[in-house]
């Protein structure tokens, strides 16, 4: 998989986080529109749950002519990316504060992954049906949602970068490592794992015994030097 930014809203998301990703405080009254409007759409998808929303629905939501919705949202595409921005945001943040942290590498790694754990845990555990409505909602506008998962990407593969600088995962590429990876810890990444393996088994403790086993054994080399003779057939 390739570790790369391919779109201009993905540069866009690059050059808000390099600058110090924070969410804008409204300044003006159409950003304050737009965050009282974004509350609104979380009220209708705790009332509808996944039903796909109409710029008229939220109009009439808001009290508002669909004329006057279009002073704050271009169209429908600029309403789904601010309620991705939205959904996103701690996540975000979470990714920038840590990746230019002066953590050790593997510390920082578990910290990468561990609180945006915690994050999701925390949106999880306080309105679940919210949670796994949006998640629906991501899976029917999955290119809106794709630029945060390739900025995770982008992300994972700088600390990546450094810990190969340090001799970790000798033998692989970035993007291979990363790959791995981002296997290894897919229960900690996907929101989905919250409601079909639950928080008591997906423990940050466990969660930093994978990342401290991946420290030591990902890598061609030290995988030929923990097994002379590898035992596992790969099945075809």
């Amino acid at each position: 998989m390739k570790v790369e930014i391919f779109s201009s809203y993905i540069m866009k998301l690059l050059c808000a986080c390099n600058t110090g990703y924070k969410m804008a405080r409204p300044q003006t009254d159409i950003d304050a529109g737009r965050t009282t409007l974004l509350e609104v759409v979380d009220d209708l998808v705790r009332k509808r749950g996944a039903v796909d929303i109409s710029m008229t629905d939220l109009a009439a939501a808001a009290g508002m002519s669909p004329s006057n919705l279009y002073r704050f949202f271009d169209n429908k595409e600029a309403l789904l990316e601010a309620v991705a921005e939205r959904f996103f945001a701690e996540k975000v943040r979470i990714m920038v504060d840590v990746t230019e942290s002066d953590l050790p590498v593997q510390d920082k790694m578990y910290q990468f992954f561990a609180r945006r754990y915690l994050a999701m845990v925390e949106q999880y555990e306080a309105e679940p049906d919210l949670l796994k409505s949006y998640l629906e909602i991501g899976q029917q506008y999955f290119e809106v949602v794709r630029g945060y998962v390739d900025l995770g990407d982008h992300y994972l593969s700088l600390i990546v970068a450094e810990a190969m600088e340090l001799g970790y995962f000798e033998g692989l590429s970035i993007d291979e490592a990363v790959s791995l990876i981002n296997q290894m810890v897919q229960c900690y990444t996907n929101p989905d794992a919250l409601f079909f393996v639950g928080t008591t088994k997906l423990r940050v403790e466990k969660l930093a015994t994978i990342i401290e086993t991946i420290f030591r054994g990902l890598g061609k080399k030290s995988s030929a030097h923990t097994l002379a003779q590898p035992h596992i057939r790969i099945v075809s």
